[in-house]
């Protein structure tokens, strides 16, 4: 199928500067759950002799031997002009020291065998934990210091790679998938907001693990998701959220009629409607580095020969009509259900720790809980950030904070990212004890300027949407202390209020 000329990958420059190829060799299948084992011999020669402009390479931490696949193949080739990304996806430790972040971006150069890593991407697993910007801080550091070249994201929304970027902080990409089914990018304010704020997008679950291809089309649903392999696992939810089966198979038909029409494959015609999203600067495609990896790379380069058409996006647009939307914004399908997971929960990633289970005993024992969220005005003007007695939680009225004293005050100048890390750390009260957003009861918000309004309703109907409530509310304009403080909130909540479900009359 397809022209018999040469064909190589567009090229693309992130951070300003460095450029790459817009397909990237993602190296998640090293991870385990397709192969048993690495053969390192096998894929250093693999990527060695990757050639059609395909020299940027994605791989993590946690994906198995990937790091040390290009150290190995950096001592046999030194001179190699490869660019290569990785991960930094800390377990929820609480760790927030730079020393700590210093020895696992230290521990990455070594495996990887560079003296600086030319984009170092970080991965946070709760937002209601400041641990990320501690990190994130520390990642600027070690940037200046020149062992990182470029900080991006994984997964991270809109309103938390706005509040990032309100604060100061210097982010090159986000890595999310998106993906013909998968519209959360274009249908919410990301694709946007990159595009504003010059934040590359590195697409993954372009293909949907592989069922975005002839070998699904006409195809039955898998009986048995777990004899499938973790992308095909992991896919089959995304499925699921988008509709099911049939609505999958109509999108499929649509991109098969293309793909005939071009003589291509209809993973080229999925890839190229990737491609052509504005604020996308690269699609990443899965390789093993297998001795069959080189069969994969005329297909896989196909998209870079084929141009969509307005007939042909009219015909995916019409069958997407049969979609429904994937809950949530980007990256929310690792911090809260429906997790679209190999494993349908978080168990693959982090370890499951009962952190309330003292509080719970407090509470069944009749005593009254108070957590402090180690601010400094607490001690001085004796009160504490939240109260449960009993199964009513009270929070204080909560501002943003000046985490990092070389950076404004999280969210900086915008009322709505305030509103955001305000309404983090309001979360992270409720979960110390034993509680979450959905059993907020009412909020108080109280503004500077009356101006703001609308972008801090915003940034609270949004938080609020996605636990499912709509809490009662007063909005006033008040004289706030601190001069870089533009909102305040205080919360109270029931604990289990929501938890039959919510009627709304």
């Amino acid at each position: 199928m397809g022209s018999t000329a040469v064909v190589r990958p567009e090229r693309a420059v992130i951070g300003g500067s460095l450029e790459i190829s817009r397909m990237i060799n993602g190296l998640w299948q090293l991870a385990g759950g397709h192969d048993k084992h690495t053969d390192m011999a096998m894929a250093v020669n693999v990527m060695d002799n990757m050639q059609r402009g395909l020299d940027t390479f994605d791989m993590a931490d946690h994906y198995g031997d990937a790091e040390l696949v290009v150290g190995k193949h950096k001592e046999a080739k030194p001179a190699s002009s490869k660019v290569t990304f990785t991960k930094w996806c800390p377990p929820e430790n609480g760790i927030k020291t730079f020393e700590n972040a210093e020895a696992a971006v230290d521990l990455a150069r070594r495996r990887m065998n560079q003296d600086k890593i030319d984009l170092l991407q970080y991965h946070a697993w709760d937002f209601s934990d400041n641990t990320y910007l501690h990190n994130l801080h520390h990642l600027s550091k070690l940037q200046k210091q020149g062992k990182i070249g470029l900080i991006g994201l994984t997964n991270t929304d809109a309103a938390h790679l706005k509040l990032l970027l309100d604060t100061g902080f210097s982010i090159a990409t986000n890595q999310i998938p998106t993906n013909v089914i998968d519209r959360r990018l274009t249908r919410g304010s990301l694709n946007q907001l990159c595009l504003d704020r010059d934040v590359g997008v590195l697409a993954y679950g372009t293909l949907l693990g592989g069922f975005l291809s002839e070998k699904w089309l006409g195809q039955p649903e898998p009986g048995n998701i777990n004899e499938l392999n973790w992308s095909l696992r992991k896919y089959l939810r995304f499925i699921w959220a988008a509709g099911g089966w049939v609505p999958f198979q109509t999108v499929l038909e649509a991109l098969n009629t293309i793909a005939q029409r071009h003589g291509v494959s209809i993973a080229a015609v999925a890839t190229r409607y990737v491609l052509d999203i504005p604020s996308v600067k690269a699609v990443i495609v899965g390789s093993r580095l297998s001795y069959d990896s080189e069969e994969y790379i005329d297909k896989n380069l196909e998209a870079f020969q084929l141009q969509l058409t307005s007939d042909d996006l009219a015909l995916i647009h019409k069958a997407q009509e049969g979609l429904t939307d994937v809950p949530g914004d980007c990256g929310d399908e690792y911090r809260r259900p429906p997790f679209l997971t190999a494993a349908g929960d978080t168990s693959d990633h982090l370890a499951e720790i009962d952190k309330t289970k003292h509080v719970r005993e407090a509470i069944a024992n009749g005593k009254r809980v108070e957590y402090s969220s180690l601010s400094p005005w607490e001690p001085i003007a004796g009160y504490c950030r939240a109260v449960r007695t009993g199964n009513v939680i009270r929070v204080s009225g909560t501002t943003t904070n000046k985490l990092i004293p070389s950076l404004p005050a999280i969210g900086g100048k915008s009322a709505r990212s305030q509103t955001v890390h305000i309404l983090d750390i309001i979360e992270n009260a409720l979960k110390a004890l034993d509680s979450s957003l959905s059993d907020v009861v009412r909020t108080r918000i109280m503004v500077r300027d009356e101006n703001v309004c609308e972008e801090v309703s915003r940034a609270h109907g949004w938080v609020f949407k996605a636990a499912g409530v709509h809490p009662s509310n007063t909005f006033v304009t008040a004289g706030l202390i601190g001069d870089e403080m533009l909102v305040e909130i205080e919360a109270e909540a029931e604990v289990g209020s929501a938890k039959a479900g919510v009627l709304r009359i």
